[in-house]
């Protein structure tokens, strides 16, 4: 029995054709004599009829010892379903099949949970999900998800190939870099004492192709890092990865924005405005308190520390002599806060090393706060105007250094308006997109603990040209040409014009970073050979590609766009991975298997 059609595929236009179904069993119902029984597939759903009358006992019992999820043929003709009993819910609903033949291809056992359920992601233990993974990826949601990954990956594909780029494969077993995250280490069989790494990304034979002339080069690239997982995080992940030479940040910024017009067209049939906005990251800070901030509501950060610098309130004036700021959010409506909310935002404020959080609650047309009798006259007015005050108000203070007070606030700030879109008080508009690119981040942040500088991108991230000087001199003053992509506070993805010149890279290397030539020789010598035979000025970017199909499809977790993901703990349930190996094994590889001593 050849399947001739699939079942999201019959319409009123083949009825009285004899056409033959493959596929699950997705429901079975039992009425007046009648067998009814929906066959899914991939495509959709039809039914198909059992009449008694029509064929032979056998077979008619035979339909009804089925069971959801088996696996089935039926053959029969096409006819229209009786007036008043069509399904406007499914594309087939006007029609159905009058079975003359079923051939039973597999029986099902009871399923560890149900597969026709919407409700099955929210009620049922994702770790179940995860053990009967091929049971959760019938589900029509995680169907549309992975045909929807599917979508975007050829959309990719034909945007970089109608641009002239070449899709490249780098490998997976690399060297050690142990600068980034931690690495997944492959211990070598035939060397023993060495070991290859997983690569983090393909950053570096990326660059060693725009020595080579590729001039463009992407791919959908897996990468490992051996971090904690998050809800956006895998320890295996994929990213859109590219990279182009003669090139500069504007040359980036068109590209991506017409990548992402592109996908998100071919994905939701969403027409996306360009060029996207642009933010420096010292503005994306003091607006925000967040490097990927969320534009589509205001409580944007003020600042008030001109305003307070002689204040009374020595908290606030003390901050400012130290060097730090003054800074506040108007959390607009929320005076009436619960205690509890207000604890979890104290609690936000003491995780970055402040003593509290000061707040004035505007209620009854009084300002309710312990501070306000600190300040004069003119500190009101400031804080009246540059915050809009209005009865019902709520604002909060951070008093710190300047990364400090934007970063606490910055917390603050989305925590509020969670509250208020769980109130209703805050609605954003369905299928609404603020794209924009985060821009002139520092190239380099100060490690105190370490007593050293180390980059806030990559090592390999090239300064804004009139800042190279700044390198050896004042390094906290030199801008990165680094860019970061952005959409409703999600990173999507960062780049950066790398370093092309083999000086400029070394001398970061040992002087900014500190790393001794000798690492520098072991770790990145081969890089910095390679650009003394000709490099060319190049840059790129890599894009979260899990990440970009959760914010189309929706999803609350990458896990549910990715067909075989980890737990956060690193497991795989259903294939129960990592798993032990046989000792064998490991003297080949010239391992010894010691595990920690129990508590």
């Amino acid at each position: 029995m050849k399947r001739t059609h699939h079942c999201n595929q019959l319409r009123p236009a083949q009825i009285g054709q004899s056409v033959t179904l493959s596929g699950w069993v997705h429901s079975r119902r039992d009425l007046g004599g009648l067998i009814f029984i929906d066959i899914r597939d991939r495509e959709g759903r039809t039914q198909t009829v059992f009449d008694p009358s029509d064929m032979a006992p056998e077979l008619f019992q035979q339909a009804g010892l089925l069971r959801g999820e088996c696996v089935v043929s039926v053959t029969g003709k096409v006819r229209a379903r009786p007036a008043g009993t069509a399904n406007p819910k499914i594309a087939t609903g006007e029609i159905e099949i009058a079975a003359a033949a079923l051939e039973v291809l597999n029986m099902a056992d009871v399923l560890p949970f149900p597969v026709d359920d919407p409700e099955v992601a929210r009620t049922v233990n994702e770790e179940l999900r995860l053990q009967y993974r091929y049971l959760d990826l019938r589900r029509p949601e995680m169907a549309r998800n992975l045909r929807l990954r599917s979508k975007v990956a050829s959309a990719t594909r034909v945007y970089f190939d109608e641009r002239g780029f070449l899709e490249v494969e780098t490998p997976t077993l690399f060297k050690s870099t142990p600068e980034g995250a931690r690495e997944f280490l492959v211990p070598s069989r035939a060397q023993p004492g060495k070991f290859y790494a997983l690569p983090q990304s393909p950053q570096q034979f990326k660059q060693i192709l725009m020595v080579a002339g590729v001039e463009k080069y992407f791919q959908l690239a897996r990468c490992y890092r051996d971090e904690d997982q998050r809800a956006d995080r895998q320890l295996e992940f994929t990213q859109i990865d590219l990279e182009m030479s003669f090139i500069e940040r504007e040359d980036i910024y068109e590209l991506i924005e017409g990548l992402l017009r592109r996908i998100w067209k071919t994905a939701l049939d969403i027409d996306v405005p360009a060029p996207f906005k642009r933010l420096t990251y010292q503005e994306a800070l003091n607006r925000y308190g967040i490097d990927k901030p969320d534009t589509r509501f205001g409580l944007e950060l003020a600042d008030l520390t001109e305003d307070f610098r002689a204040s009374k309130f020595k908290v606030f004036s003390g901050a400012i002599a130290a060097g730090g700021v003054v800074k506040a959010i108007n959390a607009k409506g929320m005076a009436d806060a619960t205690q509890g909310q207000i604890e979890t935002m104290t609690e936000y404020a003491k995780s970055f090393g402040a003593k509290g959080l000061a707040y004035i609650k505007v209620e009854k047309g009084e300002w309710k706060s312990p501070i306000v009798k600190f300040f004069n006259e003119t500190e009101k007015q400031a804080l009246s105007t540059k915050l809009k005050i209005e009865e019902g108000d709520l604002l909060l203070f951070a008093a710190d250094q300047w990364l400090n007070a934007c970063e606490i606030l910055g917390k603050i700030r989305l925590y509020c308006a969670d509250v208020l879109k769980t109130r209703g008080q805050l609605v954003l508009p369905a299928n609404r997109f603020d794209f924009l690119w985060v821009v002139d981040f520092p190239l380099l942040t100060f490690d105190k603990e370490q007593n050293r500088w180390y980059s806030s991108h990559h090592p390999f991230t090239a300064p804004v040209a009139e800042d190279i000087p700044l390198l050896t001199t004042d390094p906290r003053k030199v801008r990165g040409q680094h860019y970061d992509i952005v959409v409703n506070g999600i990173e999507l993805g960062g780049g950066s014009i790398r370093i092309h010149q083999p000086a400029v890279q070394k001398l970061v290397f040992e002087q900014v970073l500190q790393i001794p030539p000798d690492l520098v020789q072991a770790r990145f010598g081969y890089m910095l050979e390679a650009f003394r035979y000709g490099a060319p000025p190049h840059g790129g970017i890599a894009l979260g590609f899990d990440r970009l199909n959760a914010i189309l499809c929706g999803a609350s977790s990458i896990r549910d766009v990715i067909a075989f993901p980890k737990t956060a703990k690193g497991a795989d349930l259903m294939t129960d991975s990592p798993a032990g190996v046989d000792p064998k094994q490991l003297r080949e590889l010239y391992l010894e298997q010691k595990l920690p001593k129990k508590e």
